[in-house]
């Protein structure tokens, strides 16, 4: 495959995934929903928090799972949006047998189709930080900040979560009815087993090892630890283990789930293929 075509899928699927993503209402009311949706969620976390703990905001424990919630939208982003091209392409616009005859890369295509939710969804996780730093108290000292570290991980991890995207769109190229679903389940599976508001040791012994399997349990530990890492490294879970340590078992798993994502999605593509799945539509 040549690289200007590599280059040109990504690149025109970024670009319609962004018009498709921003062009459902005026720019004013785009930018009060991009604002108001990342504080409604950070302030459902808030409340329940401050009611489990008659409002103690100066415990270690509030920083920790407000950034494991606010850093996790990317999860739902990313991953959800690389899938949800399928669903869109295929039941909203039946324009995905057209993808497949013209002379793009599929799988470039469906993770260019989620770059434009990585950027609502960073300008969520920016918002969302902000309010926890301006109103709640949540104490990030940028001079200390490891910023190698946090962009390192903030990279790997979003590369980690646009291959799971590819394995979903894969599935999701099988499924004729309800694969709406997919993305949102394993989002919210992921937020339970990745230890995004507490440690995994809350979890019951059997099902602890699920979250020590994820990349996502070691990407927030590591995002966790290089804001605040004083904080971040108390916790239980994982607090004998080093961040090059804890990076290595993420670059591990990623190569491992980055490898078996592709190997599905092909996988799926084939079968999609033969049995004339990719024009099926559900007309609902």
């Amino acid at each position: 495959m040549q690289p200007t075509i590599s280059w040109r899928s990504f690149r025109m699927a970024a670009w319609l995934g962004w018009l498709i993503e921003s062009n459902w209402t005026d720019p004013f009311l785009f930018a009060v929903y991009s604002i108001v949706k990342p504080i409604s969620g950070a302030a459902i976390l808030v409340v329940m928090y401050s009611i489990i703990s008659g409002g103690n905001f100066d415990n270690a424990m509030f920083p920790y799972i407000y950034l494991g919630n606010a850093f996790y939208i990317y999860v739902g982003a990313v991953m959800t949006g690389v899938s949800w091209a399928v669903v869109d392409d295929r039941e909203h616009y039946k324009t995905l047998k057209y993808m497949y005859i013209a002379p793009i890369h599929i799988p470039l295509y469906l993770l260019g189709r989620g770059v434009a939710r990585f950027v609502t969804g960073s300008i969520a996780v920016f918002i969302t930080l902000a309010a926890g730093i301006l109103f709640l108290n949540v104490k990030i000292n940028f001079a200390e900040v490891d910023w190698l570290l946090f962009f390192v991980t903030l990279i790997l991890g979003v590369v980690m979560l646009a291959l799971l995207g590819l394995l979903l769109a894969g599935v999701t190229l099988t499924v004729a009815r309800h694969e709406g679903f997919i993305g949102e389940a394993t989002a919210g599976a992921l937020y339970i087993f990745s230890g995004a508001i507490f440690p995994l040791d809350v979890l019951p012994e059997w099902l602890r090892p699920i979250g020590y399997f994820m990349p996502t349990t070691y990407w927030l530990e590591l995002l966790r630890r290089s804001l605040i890492g004083n904080v971040a490294e108390i916790f239980p879970t994982l607090a004998g283990f080093s961040n090059l340590e804890i990076l290595g078992v993420l670059f591990g798993l990623s190569v491992l789930f980055g490898a078996v994502s592709i190997w599905v999605f092909r996988y799926c593509d084939a079968i999609a293929r033969e049995r004339g799945l990719i024009d099926r539509t559900t007309n609902y």
